[in-house]
């Protein structure tokens, strides 16, 4: 009995010791927080990067999600056209991966774009018909014709695109950048996701997790409505005076926790709830495009006064690019077209191009695309292959890791350039491999990350968004 005491004495002594100490830890987590909100509030960085001077401020990245066709928007095989219906060499595939969609068809019969192509711009970029408008800022583009894969579904692939691993998880990269960067603005998040779109693949909220990082760089998901945060809008009866006094009562209260429990993520949740309390007021005035012009409208198309489509979004990531948000993540739905892509890629393209290339435009024209870099990229690419049954007018593509189509514009990134190049089938590549890490590693540079040394220690060891790969890609940089 005696012994059975002395270990329930000892364990109330190692928990209390635990307790104490944890809560040191936990108050200097929130010391540190509130340190950095008062920082970003008085100072910027200098070079506004974390290693080295850095090109861009922020990030505003448009996801395509689905996997658009590089065949049919960018990477013109004209010679395509003498092989259509005609079966694709083994000595191309050279019995590559599979999806289960396609592993079962007898033949692979070799369907060629029926869109026109030409060259724009000084830099003579190919594109398709599908993209009038990003045509027009062709000079503005470096455009990548080589990446690549390691992922060959949209889950995975997607997750590894933006998280550096094909495993769920890791922090997105908005997150990585939060961590790395901080915060311009107090008032709003730094970190902002927006989706929009309709049908193909579902989003998750871990693609804008913070994974195992702290969960104030998590990003902040909009709603699609002229509403884009809920509970903006104090109750009835409740004014600021009385909302003030509620959140001090309940940051009181939240800190006795903190000093008993000795948990971090107390700490972020009375910064977070003080950065909802300043929300109420820098997020209406967000969200009032009633002080754009009408030329801004005619810019984005009449889709931007609708709430939630891509258009819109695209001109709320302007907005936000002006506050100070760091990383603005755009994902836009119904890019998977394994069937009936004629149909649906020309609708898809009609959401997107001209509201894409409004936001390129836009930047340009208030002297903030140089410190704004804009990513356009998908999880991966499509077959040269039909997948269903190969007619004149209709055929569909199944995914495709081994190449495909992303560029980037601003923030440091050449204008103007093609890098890469494919085989003949938009196959394989032949020229300049470029691979997920390398992309992120180039994007970090961007921002005067050094992307070895942005890490974090997550169960004894030092994780990074490149995990261990990754290499800066000079010639893609201006």
């Amino acid at each position: 009995m005696q012994n059975f005491t002395d270990e329930i004495t000892l364990a109330l002594n190692r928990r209390a010791f635990l307790r104490r100490n944890t809560a040191g830890i936990g108050m200097a987590a929130l010391s540190s927080l509130l340190q950095e909100s008062q920082a970003s509030e008085k100072t910027s960085t200098p070079t506004g990067g974390l290693h080295f001077p850095a090109r861009a401020k922020r990030v505003i990245y448009l996801s395509q999600s689905g996997a658009p066709s590089q065949l049919d928007l960018f990477d013109y095989k004209p010679g395509l056209k003498k092989f259509h219906k005609t079966e694709l060499p083994d000595s191309i595939r050279r019995g590559q991966r599979l999806t289960g969609m396609t592993s079962g068809q007898k033949s692979f019969p070799i369907a060629a774009s029926m869109y026109q192509f030409a060259q724009h711009g000084d830099s003579g970029t190919w594109m398709s018909e599908l993209l009038p408008h990003t045509a027009k800022i062709a000079d503005e583009l470096c455009v990548v014709k080589s990446m690549y894969t390691e992922a060959i579904n949209h889950d995975p692939a997607i997750t590894f695109l933006q998280t550096g691993s094909i495993q769920a998880g890791r922090p997105s990269m908005g997150s990585w950048i939060s961590y790395g960067l901080g915060s311009e603005n107090r008032d709003l998040p730094t970190f902002v996701a927006l989706t929009s779109g309709a049908g193909g693949q579902p989003l998750y909220d871990r693609l804008w997790g913070s994974g195992f990082l702290p969960t104030r760089h998590q990003g902040v998901k909009f709603r699609r409505s002229s509403d884009p945060v809920l509970f903006l809008s104090n109750p009835p009866g409740i004014d600021q005076q009385a909302r003030r006094e509620m959140l001090d009562d309940l940051g009181e209260l939240n800190r006795l926790s903190l000093q008993q429990k000795g948990d971090p993520e107390i700490a972020t949740r009375i910064a977070q709830y003080e950065l909802a309390f300043r929300m109420q007021t820098s997020i209406p005035e967000l969200a009032d495009l009633s002080e754009e012009t009408p030329a801004t409208f005619e810019l984005y198309g009449e889709q931007a006064k609708q709430p939630g489509t891509y258009a819109a979004n695209c001109l709320l990531a302007r907005r936000l690019a002006e506050r100070g948000v760091r990383f603005i993540q755009l994902y836009h739905r119904g890019w998977d077209h394994h069937l009936n892509l004629p149909t649906k890629i020309g609708q898809l393209t009609g959401e997107t191009d001209q509201a894409t290339a409004a936001l390129i435009l836009d930047l340009k024209q208030r002297g903030m695309l140089d410190d704004t870099l804009v990513v356009w990229a998908g999880e991966f690419g499509r077959t040269v292959y039909c997948q269903g049954t190969l007619t004149a007018t209709n055929y569909g593509r199944d995914h495709h890791p081994r190449c495909f189509t992303v560029w980037a514009a601003g923030g440091g990134m050449k204008p103007g350039m093609t890098f890469g190049q494919t085989d003949d089938f938009s196959y394989n590549i032949t020229e300049s491999p470029l691979p997920v890490h390398d992309l992120n590693a180039t994007i970090l540079h961007c921002l005067g990350i050094d992307h070895k040394k942005l890490t974090y220690k997550f169960q004894g060891r030092d994780y990074r968004l490149t995990d261990v790969h990754g290499n800066v890609v000079q010639e893609l940089l201006s």
